[in-house]
């Protein structure tokens, strides 16, 4: 995945309608959240195994539209507040791996 390729494609979308003014870190904070919360609701009330079979059931589209628009916010306030959110992601992989030792 190319991150700044689709942040610039998503900044391209924005600046075309005119959406960047709403588009602050509160807002896109605020958006993701909301968004998230959408892809909750969709596993809210299924057990364990409906939960692991959800891709292959009727919600399989929704499922993976709530993921992209969750990515396409997260990705578009990393942009806003001028984060390498590849390699935000690369160092907390690091930092979680010294938390968290692997056994054995």
């Amino acid at each position: 995945m190319d991150i700044k390729k689709i942040q610039q494609q998503l900044g391209q979308f924005a600046d075309e309608r005119n959406w960047d003014q709403f588009h602050n870190p509160k807002n896109l904070a605020m958006a993701l959240s909301v968004e998230a919360s959408e892809l909750v609701e969709i596993f809210q009330w299924l057990t364990p195994e409906q939960s692991a079979a959800i891709m292959h059931s009727g919600e399989n589209e929704h499922v993976k539209e709530e993921m992209a628009d969750i990515m396409i916010y997260l990705l578009r306030l990393a942009d806003k507040l001028d984060m390498d959110l590849d390699q935000a992601v690369t160092d907390k992989l690091i930092k979680n791996a010294e938390k968290h030792p692997a056994k054995g």
